[in-house]
């Protein structure tokens, strides 16, 4: 049976670092180009995760 959890807590070994990365591969970019990277990364994100159950859980927590 696949591992359907999905964590909420704080699970980043390096948030801040994260965030910066994510500031610098959104710079130069148009509002355009910036909302079809950051769906490429989601579907990137979702194809490591694998798991639907999980997918789901996180649609819905980004909506909550």
């Amino acid at each position: 049976m696949p591992n359907d959890h999905l964590i909420l807590t704080p699970h980043l070994d390096a948030p801040d670092d994260f965030y910066e990365a994510l500031l610098d591969a959104h710079q130069g970019l148009s509002t355009e180009e910036s909302h079809a990277f950051n769906a490429r990364l989601v579907l990137v994100l979702a194809n490591h995760i694998g798991s639907l159950a999980v997918l789901r859980k996180a649609l819905e927590a980004a909506r909550a």
